[in-house]
């Protein structure tokens, strides 16, 4: 299942987990112990039992969204791993990780329901601090994976809102209410397509509900949601 998990531009490399030298960013015995496949609600991602299909949270209240997909849970290694890419500029991150998450969508046949990918846009603000969006550098590349195309320019960001990470969960819907839109001339190119909506972590899903919903009132069909990490 992961055994394409290289790096295109080396022969040989350092696996981001353990350092040890081969072919790949991430080797393979690190993958099998920190990446193992896991049975995962179909609406939010959260881990589950073997067989079942849905969690409870989700059967008394759906998401917007109609499907999460996550390759992790936001745990040692993935979540040093998250952290260097989007504050230490380790951007280059973005090539295992994607990797990681595009064999996760493919084994989850996500990806035949989508025919456009998209990302968690930053507010301006934002961006211009980091330099870059990470949502975006994992969905394009995992949209060329995956042999679809992405955007950067429907879904957008203009309301700068505090760190939800510094917010307790019942103020995060808050915090972000209003802060996605597409603007009116972007709306022809969203009527009617299933779209999938990339980020880096799944945590309260107050995020990919507000963007969901901004994607959904714009005349998207559909929208999934695909996370690297999902936070337990």
């Amino acid at each position: 299942m992961f055994t394409h998990l290289l790096d295109p531009r080396s022969a040989a490399s350092q696996c981001e987990v353990c350092r040890s030298w081969g072919t790949k960013r991430l080797c393979i015995d690190c993958v099998t112990r920190y990446a193992p496949p896991v049975a995962r609600c179909h609406r939010c991602a959260q881990r589950l039992p073997a067989g079942a299909a849905s969690c409870g949270a989700c059967l008394v209240e759906p998401p917007p969204f109609e499907r999460a997909v996550s390759a992790v849970d936001y745990r040692f290694p993935w979540d040093r791993l998250i952290v260097d890419l989007k504050f230490h500029a380790q951007a280059e991150l973005a090539i295992p990780l994607a990797q990681l998450l595009s064999q996760a969508v493919q084994a989850a046949g996500a990806d035949q329901d989508v025919e456009l990918v998209l990302a968690v846009p930053l507010s301006r603000q934002r961006l211009a601090e980091r330099g870059f969006n990470q949502a975006w550098e994992l969905a394009r590349r995992t949209a060329a994976a995956i042999r679809r195309p992405a955007r950067h320019d429907l879904l957008s960001r203009p309301i700068e809102s505090a760190h939800q990470a510094d917010l307790p969960r019942p103020e995060r819907e808050r915090n972000l209410r209003g802060a996605f839109m597409v603007e009116p001339h972007r709306r022809a190119d969203l009527q009617g397509r299933r779209v999938a909506l990339v980020d880096d972590v799944l945590t309260t899903g107050a995020t990919a509900r507000e963007a969901t919903r901004a994607l959904l009132l714009a005349g998207a069909a559909a929208v999934q949601v695909w996370t690297l990490a999902r936070t337990p």
